[in-house]
């Protein structure tokens, strides 16, 4: 009924008998045929959403939203708001005009309240709207039973209209109006195109179809309140295509029966009704006046006032009694007017539930036991008050043709987006759907857009394409299951598989960087530095080693945790969880089943392990055996050490109701950096594995800056975070100053001039400067060197402040610097007559056979601690670790000479892949 009324809307009779006189006929049906074209492919694309699941409230918006996407859904929500709301003043302003005429045809041509026009037009337009909202307000029974009401005045007014076109004229005042009766030699005459200025607007075939159009948008009235309906899914196609085919039949019989009947103009001068001399002829009454045949209106087009070009009472000149016309035009206008009112509100209360769009939440509120959305009411009658206020029915129509068009493109477009994906969750029962029609319904309505206004369809389809890209931009956290989710999906397949048949050049080498960070928020100046090498523009994967057993659900609460807060720090990572009982093949597995195709890591990143003179042994040579098992996959090895360590899981203390520590609380691994999650653990008592998610702990007030002070970080008990641990913790989140230092020891492939490189060219870090530093093979050729290792920057085009060059790096070391390395590794020196095997001892003849080398990264400790010592990052070539020549306490006797009491410290050795080429 709904449907059916605001289809018959203003169109029916205030410009139906217009474009018949326009357009003529043959381009009337064309205009009508064309109009429901549009609207029946448009029908049948919302049938099959509405059919694709089950409907709430929200009408069109909610279908189209969670079938196809809150990009679309919310595009579309929002312009069915705005093209409702201009459609309640098309409809007053047409009842304006037929109240105007009425009163004019009853109470004489003085009727008027201001100038009976325009002003009038705005003055009962205000009223009707102010009458209008207060029924909506009233409640869903009173509009119901009204619209009951109008239906079948309607009805009872068409009935009117055709029994009073079989009549005929009755009198010579209805044939000088221009009704003749029905007559096919008329029907000819009116059969083709007369276009002439109307309301000072040019017509032609498109603009008139832009007038027009708005008689058959009312297809989402009963969409708009599928909330209300008992099983929308089957009312919405069956009774919107009914409505169609109604209205369709007597959009069709009607204008026929207008042209067999009506003359295009009239004068209404009962005296012409005898003249047949075509050029005038005195009148024999003695005045001097030149009367002209009734139907001549050429040259005196001003004192015509009747015809289907001039009046829009035609219909009511050709029904059989003239009042139950107006009665009936009342009950069109008033009745889709109230439809478009209490609708429009409706789709914007669910929109605003959604919070697709900022700051309109405030229409969200609902009242009483229907959840009416009375806010929504009152800014879809100002939206309309403004429109009445043009006071032109013409206009109105026009600019509401252009937002409906637009809608319905979207409504075909999402469709044919939605089958073109053929998305699994894509199954709409409704039979007749098929994904060509909505994509040929999707084009109509474009090109036909712009026929019908360039510029007003420009404007239009500019505001939607930046509503459809403002949602797409917010990237909000909905999981609908949507068409947009399953095109993700096969873009993401498709490039993938399109990856994985290039070959890899030196040129596109990026890190692809796998970070052993445990929990994320455990670790988050691991997880930074780790962002800022990839910046959303290479792969990063954060890898997790979990003690087992664990739960499936479990892991699975433990992924949504972590994923959960590399989206809130806007970190584009992938977070990969693996279940073993030992760190070593745990970090293994990660390193070769991490990635996919050529979408895999190049790089692994470790935190340094500060505790590894104090831990169980056992975990040391697992962390040393990491590092050479990355080197053996063909992977770069990166190992970041900063001044207070990477691990803050300790002063952000344990999460109880974490699924990892609810599945595992046997494990509690104190300084365990090997068995459990430890992936570069930085502190003794480190309790990765039994720590969730850490944003309860580290937060801020509502995720942002609070009155313009700093962010607070609080504990999971609520307390605030030491300022110096807020500091260690967002140390790589700040802006950096200072130097980038680069101890370029051996060429790895160029990977420790990139990196530093690739930092530089990131926010954080485009203040600081690189200094690079080289050894020279013999002394007194340091200023060959110097030349040389600048040569060679220049030709890698990377930017450096300065190039220093050391020749004394195979000088012995201070003996303070000797001490405290043999008081380091005291505790691991074994015998060497001892029969057992020991991998994680240091025996006297394997410091005599690294004497050199350890001399050698003594003395690079005197070196960096005499040049770096104040830098903002010192970047150095991770030494090579031999399996049987080197164990692990040696090894990482060496790393902590090197980096200790000093600033943040990256080693880097690359897998001898080169990063760098000279050419372009």
């Amino acid at each position: 009924m709904r449907c059916l009324l605001n289809i018959w809307g203003v169109m029916l009779f205030l410009r139906l008998t217009w474009v018949v006189g326009e357009a003529g006929i043959v381009e009337a049906l064309a205009i009508i045929c064309a109009a429901n074209m549009v609207t029946v492919i448009t029908t049948i694309s919302m049938s099959a959403v509405a059919t694709n699941g089950q409907i709430k409230g929200g009408g069109i918006y909610y279908m189209i939203s969670r079938s196809l996407g809150p990009e679309f859904g919310a595009s579309i929500g929002l312009l069915f708001t705005v093209s409702n709301s201009v459609a309640v003043a098309m409809y007053v302003v047409g009842f304006c005009s037929s109240f105007s005429d009425m009163l004019r045809e009853y109470a004489g041509e003085d009727a008027m309240i201001v100038d009976g026009g325009v002003n009038d037009a705005r003055i009962i337009g205000s009223v009707a709207m102010v009458l209008i909202l207060a029924l909506a307000i009233v409640g869903m029974d009173w509009v119901t039973r009204v619209q009951l009401l109008l239906l079948f005045l309607l009805i009872a007014s068409q009935v009117d209209f055709v029994v009073g076109c079989f009549m005929g004229p009755q009198d010579d005042t209805e044939k000088a109006q221009g009704f003749e009766g029905l007559s096919f030699d008329l029907l000819k005459e009116n059969a083709w195109n007369d276009y002439r200025p109307f309301e000072g607007i040019d017509y032609n075939f498109f603009s008139v179809f832009g007038v027009f159009f708005p008689a058959v948008t009312g297809i989402v009235a009963g969409a708009n309140l599928s909330g209300d309906l008992k099983d929308p899914a089957e009312a919405i196609p069956k009774g919107t295509l009914l409505a169609i085919l109604t209205t369709f039949c007597t959009y069709i019989v009607y204008p026929i029966m207008i042209a067999a009947a009506a003359k295009r103009y009239a004068s209404g001068d009962i005296r012409e009704l005898n003249v047949t001399d075509p050029n005038g002829e005195m009148s024999m009454d003695g005045k001097n006046e030149t009367l002209y045949p009734v139907y001549n209106c050429t040259g005196r087009i001003d004192d015509c006032d009747y015809g289907t070009q001039i009046s829009s009472q035609v219909m009511g000149l050709l029904s059989a009694w003239a009042p139950l016309i107006y009665a009936g035009c009342f009950a069109a206008t008033l009745s889709s007017a109230i439809a478009s009112l209490v609708g429009a509100p409706r789709v914007l209360q669910a929109l605003a539930k959604d919070k697709l769009y900022p700051y309109i939440h405030f229409f969200a509120k609902g009242y009483g036991a229907n959840q009416d959305p009375f806010r929504g009411y009152v800014i879809v009658f100002i939206v309309a008050e403004c429109c009445v206020l043009i006071g032109q029915l013409n206009p109105i129509a026009n600019l509401s043709s252009e937002v409906f068009l637009a809608a319905y493109a979207l409504i075909n477009l999402s469709c044919f987006h939605a089958s073109l994906l053929k998305s699994p969750g894509w199954r709409p029962v409704f039979k007749y759907y098929n994904a060509w029609v909505s994509l040929l319904g999707a084009i109509i309505c474009m090109v036909v857009m712009f026929l019908c206004d360039a510029i007003i369809g420009t404007v239009v389809l500019v505001i939607t394409l930046l509503l459809y890209l403002f949602v797409s931009y917010r990237k909000l956290d909905v999981n609908w299951g949507s068409t947009t989710q399953a095109q993700t999906y096969v873009t993401a397949l498709g490039f993938m598989q399109r990856l994985n048949q290039v070959r890899d050049h030196v040129k596109n080498y990026r890190p692809q960087v796998l970070v052993l960070s445990g929990m994320p928020g455990d670790r988050p100046p691991l997880v930074d530095f780790a962002n800022a090498l990839t910046k959303n523009l290479s792969l990063l994967i954060c890898g997790h080693v979990v003690k087992g057993p664990i739960t499936p659900r479990a892991k699975s609460a433990i992924q949504n945790q972590a994923n959960a807060w590399l989206q809130r720090h806007k970190v584009r990572a992938f977070y990969s969880v693996i279940e073993d009982q030992s760190y070593e093949h745990g970090a293994v597995a990660l390193m070769q089943l991490a990635g996919l195709g050529n979408l895999k890591p190049n790089m692994t990143l470790m935190g340094y392990k500060n505790d590894w003179r104090t831990c169980p042994r056992d975990e040391v040579q697992q962390y040393f055996s990491c590092v050479n098992e990355a080197l053996d996959n063909y992977l770069a090895v990166a190992i970041l050490r900063v001044k207070n360590g990477l691990d803050f899981s300790a002063e952000m203390g344990e999460d109880p109701n974490s699924p990892l520590h609810k599945s595992n609380t046997s494990t509690s691994l104190k300084g365990d950096g090997a068995n459990g999650s430890d992936e570069g653990s930085d502190e003794p008592n480190d309790r990765s594995a039994t720590s969730g998610d850490a944003t309860p702990r580290v937060t801020t007030v509502d995720g942002k800056k609070k009155n313009g002070e700093e962010e607070l970080y609080v504990s999971r008990t609520g307390e605030p975070l030491p300022a110096q641990v807020v500091e260690n913790l967002t140390q790589f989140r700040s802006k950096q100053k200072g130097f980038i230092d680069v101890w370029w020891l051996y060429d790895d492939g160029g990977l420790t001039l990139l990196l530093p490189y690739i930092l530089t060219s990131r926010s954080q870090w485009a203040d600081c400067k690189l200094r690079v530093f080289a050894l020279a093979n013999k002394r007194g050729e340091l200023d060959t060197e110097k030349r040389s290792m600048a040569a060679l920057l220049s030709k890698f085009r990377i930017d450096y402040s300065d190039v220093i060059v050391i020749d004394d790096v195979t000088k012995k070391a201070e003996q303070s610097t000797r001490d405290t390395f043999n008081e380091m590794i005291a505790p691991f020196k074994k015998d060497d007559e001892s029969d057992i095997p020991d991998e994680i001892s240091v025996t006297d003849s394997e410091l005599l056979a690294n004497k050199d080398k350890t001399n050698r990264h003594l003395r690079l400790h005197e070196l960096v601690q005499q040049h770096s010592k104040d830098s903002s990052l010192v970047v150095m070539t991770l030494p090579m670790t031999r399996k049987g020549t080197v164990h692990a306490p040696l090894y990482m006797a060496w790393l902590e000479m090197m980096t200790k009491d000093m600033p943040p410290f990256l080693m880097i050795r690359g897998n001898q892949t080169s990063v760098l080429t000279f050419y372009s």
